[in-house]
């Protein structure tokens, strides 16, 4: 690999427009980018700063002069764009939901272990720093034994019947839209801070509008779930795209028999700590965190941070482990994989009358 990490994109959008971003501020050379269409790709790489767009991705993986590709294309397009990417000998970065199914997610990640490549998946709420200063309290016990969290991932653009998306249709964003575009970050946090697996889950879903304009719908605007962890733990978890004024709330609350945390993502300078004797507000500050914690800012406490700094600090660990590093709490195409398989059983309890569905997986180590 180049001394520079040298960085290609498939899609044009919004979600390129955040990686281009965070590609960037790690320090990337920009190199080439691809769309739709040649129109497409062409208007996207100028505005976006990339070096050379190409018309097609066979165009852009034959000349294979990057070391990693960020896909962002729409979801049923990810897992023949990351085949593709890995097959160029390339590095992968693809958003989430990695694959459609759980199978091709399973296909993806073998795929990806085989080509020797690192694969990731940005699951990028884990890169807020009051995040890992939660998941560190936890991991020190001072949470106590987990009983029960309250958890919800809250939008509004979706809201009306007029409000069009490809995600509203199956063909293009799959068979899960709501949960699988938002609730995957939710259970992955949950899994992620806590160190505890969902052990099963029943769930309830509802499509709000059925028809949008010449569209019709089939996939979920909500879905509401229940939980049950590994070690007995009880949770709710409400997902929508259609919760008017709610922009991007994804909230966690976690009780234990110690001490309660609550993390904001809309307010992510802040972890809110409750105990039967009183409760505080702490805000992030790299001097007093634990050491993951302080590790992720890229400026001083008191100068906030937000999405986009998480974001970059996600892509910023990607490029560190392709040149060998094992960042703490990178998220990978295991990741990815897992979050398909929760969706899947999300679906299946939901066509089932809310029946449980067993969601067996190892306990991740929250110390690793």
């Amino acid at each position: 690999m180049s001394a520079t990490v040298r960085a290609a994109f498939i899609g044009g959008g919004f979600m390129a427009r955040v990686h281009t971003r965070a590609s960037r501020a790690a320090g990337a050379e920009l190199v080439a980018l691809t769309s739709s269409t040649p129109d497409s790709a062409a208007a996207a790489a100028r505005s976006l700063g990339v070096q050379r767009s190409a018309p097609t991705v066979q165009d852009l993986t034959s000349e294979p002069d990057f070391d990693v590709v960020h896909i962002c294309s729409p979801n049923h397009l990810h897992a023949e764009h990351t085949l593709a990417a890995l097959k160029a000998g390339a590095h992968v970065i693809c958003e989430k939901p990695l694959a459609t199914t759980a199978a091709a997610a399973a296909e993806l990640t073998r795929a990806a272990q085989q080509a020797g490549r690192i694969a990731a998946v940005p699951f990028v709420y884990r890169y807020h720093p009051q995040i890992r200063q939660a998941r560190f309290r936890i991991s020190q016990g001072q949470l106590g034994q987990l009983l029960t969290l309250d958890a919800s991932y809250l939008q509004d653009w979706l809201l009306d019947a007029d409000d069009v998306n490809w995600r509203t249709r199956t063909a293009d964003g799959g068979a899960s839209r709501a949960f699988a575009d938002i609730g995957s970050h939710l259970c992955d946090l949950i899994e992620f801070v806590t160190g505890r697996r969902i052990r099963r889950l029943t769930a309830r879903t509802r499509t709000v509008h059925g028809q949008r304009r010449d569209t019709t719908v089939t996939n979920e605007d909500i879905a509401a779930v229940l939980v049950e962890l590994s070690n007995g733990a009880l949770g709710s978890l409400l997902i929508s795209q259609t919760a008017p004024g709610r922009k991007n709330s994804l909230t966690l609350e976690m009780h234990g028999t110690k001490e309660s945390l609550r993390f904001e993502q809309e307010r992510p300078e802040e972890l809110w700590i409750g105990s039967r004797r009183g409760s505080r507000v702490e805000l992030r500050d790299p001097d007093t965190a634990g050491p993951d914690a302080s590790r992720l800012p890229s400026l001083p406490a008191g100068h906030p941070l937000g999405y986009q700094d998480a974001f970059t600090a996600f892509v910023t660990d990607v490029y560190a482990a392709m040149r060998g590093a094992h960042p703490e709490g990178l998220p990978t195409f295991s990741d990815g994989l897992r979050a398909a398989r929760l969706t899947e059983a999300v679906l299946a309890s939901a066509a089932a009358d809310g029946a449980w569905q067993e969601t067996p997986y190892g306990d991740p180590n929250p110390t690793e």
